[in-house]
């Protein structure tokens, strides 16, 4: 079972800050991928959790239960009297999660209590919970170290907490130190011990999160809790975006409902999204970047087997592949792209080959076109004649007007044809940057509403030979997304406002051509639930 705690653990990694919407549209996310258990956060310690709790309530989840989080009570009290467990009560959930101490040195410098009444603590608590008919997941924290310098404390931990009747053990490596082959000893003598449903919590600060919960999981135990993305606090915690698809593709092992597995990477971008979050490129099986392949002898052998350099299919967990094309491309790389773009050539023909120097000169003078997919399919579709150009530039000015009271402020006068159409129109910015975009959107929008769907989701420049100062080139990278795609174009010049154009026009043509062109129409493969 897939225990996600991505709104709970992941939510104390740094620049992380759900609302409570966010929280809503991820645990419904979640739910639609098909995780067994959500850690919804700690009722006790803020009012925004509690508010989740309660809204959470109005929402229909086919796969998901949700659970409340908390601690044992707390040392020389009775439950009764704790502000956290009646904190939990009040968030209705029909399974709660509870951490105690099971390392000796916490007990006494954390908590400065005595190992007897941490014991008590958990027998309390767990017995408390189990009273009022709720599942109970209790998390050793500290689990490993605790068994490291005491072992036999460690255990006893375990079995205060089995014996008030917990439904799973969970064992923590909370500190993330712990090494995959001590993580197996341990859990081996924990199973001499205990017949309970064991459960793996891991965080990455030796890099080991994920190896450590697929060893558990080949050791028994049935719980695995991670966060999407591995966000949490430090390292992280262990990614459950690259657990689930080992242990469905390569372990054999059923933790997500079937057919779901597909859905993974849409769910990972998604909670990075509302989380706010970069993401990672180079993510297994669900980063951009995961299938991507450069090199062309790499390519060569796709071509003939996709096998030959992928050990699943990108579908699996829908992703796809991407196939790079660069200065450091060959002619497979191109046939690669024109096949997936259906693109008629000859692999032979002079076009073709002119089409690849092009490209390698055009990456010597600074562009870069792996990471701007876009720019290159409207390169490829001029070069091979089916590309529809949408607005024709007749001149811009931009002006540039510095205020002593309220700083610089930008206008852009832009006149552009479209179909045979001369508008001429301005537009004020908080830079010259935004003041042209600002301008070619309200030049457009009236022959093209849809471009009031695309928005700027990120803009960057880069300085490509800083020796030359001022003078020097920029490479201008912008992203670019509507509700259903989002794609990269590149600019390069010694002019900053000239490569924005450059990388602008092509972000809106592309998404004209996707709209409006047959070669560029696609269909719409969302996948709807259930």
């Amino acid at each position: 079972m897939i225990y996600d705690t991505t709104l709970r653990d992941g939510s104390q990694g740094e620049g992380l800050a759900f609302s409570v919407e966010d929280k809503l549209k991820i645990a419904k996310k979640l739910d639609w991928l098909g995780v067994s258990y959500i850690e919804g956060g700690w009722p006790g310690s803020n009012p925004k959790d509690l508010e989740f709790f309660s809204r959470i309530k109005e929402v229909e989840l086919k796969h998901a239960r949700i659970t409340a989080f908390s601690s044992t009570r707390k040392p020389d009290s009775s439950v009764w009297q704790d502000a956290n467990l009646r904190a939990l009560l009040e968030a209705k959930t029909e399974a709660v999660t509870i951490f105690g101490k099971s390392w000796d040195f916490h007990v006494y410098r954390a908590l400065g209590t005595t190992l007897e009444e941490n014991l008590q603590m958990v027998r309390d608590t767990v017995s408390y919970l189990k009273d009022r008919g709720l599942e109970v997941i209790f998390d050793a924290e500290h689990f490993f170290d605790g068994y490291r310098c005491n072992p036999d404390y460690a255990l006893q931990v375990l079995g205060a907490a089995a014996d008030a009747g917990a439904d799973w053990l969970v064992l923590c490596d909370t500190n993330g130190g712990t090494l995959p082959w001590d993580l197996e000893e341990t859990i081996s003598e924990v199973k001499k011990h205990f017949n309970l449903p064991l459960g793996i919590h891991a965080h990455n600060d030796s890099a080991c999160a994920v190896v450590n919960s697929l060893i558990a999981v080949r050791l028994g135990a049935t719980q695995v809790q991670g966060t999407m993305n591995g966000y949490g606090e430090r390292c992280g915690n262990a990614d459950i975006s690259s657990i689930i698809p080992i242990l469905e593709l390569k372990m054999q092992k059923r933790c997500i409902p079937d057919n779901h597995l597909s859905r993974l990477t849409e769910v990972s971008h998604y909670v990075s999204e509302v989380a706010n979050m970069p993401r990672y490129n180079s993510q297994p099986f669900v980063g951009y970047g995961a299938f991507a392949h450069k090199g062309g002898v790499h390519v060569n052998a796709l071509l003939k087997d996709p096998l030959t350099y992928e050990h699943i299919d990108p579908a699996a967990v829908g992703n796809h592949r991407r196939v790079l094309v660069s200065e450091l491309s060959g002619l497979s790389n191109l046939l690669y792209k024109a096949r997936e773009l259906n693109l008629d050539i000859n692999s032979y023909d002079s076009r073709t080959r002119e089409v690849i120097q092009e490209i390698k000169e055009l990456e010597s003078q600074g562009f870069q076109f792996e990471g701007a997919d876009a720019s290159l399919e409207l390169l490829l579709r001029r070069a091979f004649g089916e590309y529809q150009d949408f607005f024709q530039l007749q001149n811009l000015k931009i002006l540039i007007e510095k205020r002593e009271d309220n700083g610089i402020i930008a206008e852009a006068m832009i006149k552009l044809t479209v179909d045979s159409k001369t508008v001429h129109t301005a537009a004020e910015g908080d830079g010259p940057v935004n003041a042209l975009d600002n301008a070619l959107r309200k030049a457009l929008t009236e022959f093209y509403p849809m471009i009031q769907e695309m928005h700027l989701r990120d803009y960057k420049v880069r300085v490509l030979d800083g020796t030359d100062g001022t003078a020097a080139k920029v490479r201008v990278l912008i992203e670019s997304s509507d509700e259903k795609d989002s794609w990269s174009t590149v600019g390069v010049s010694e002019n900053i406002i000239e490569a924005s154009w450059q990388a602008l026009v092509d972000s809106l043509n592309y998404m004209l051509m996707k709209r409006l062109s047959p070669t560029g129409s696609k269909e719409d493969t969302d996948e709807q639930d259930e």
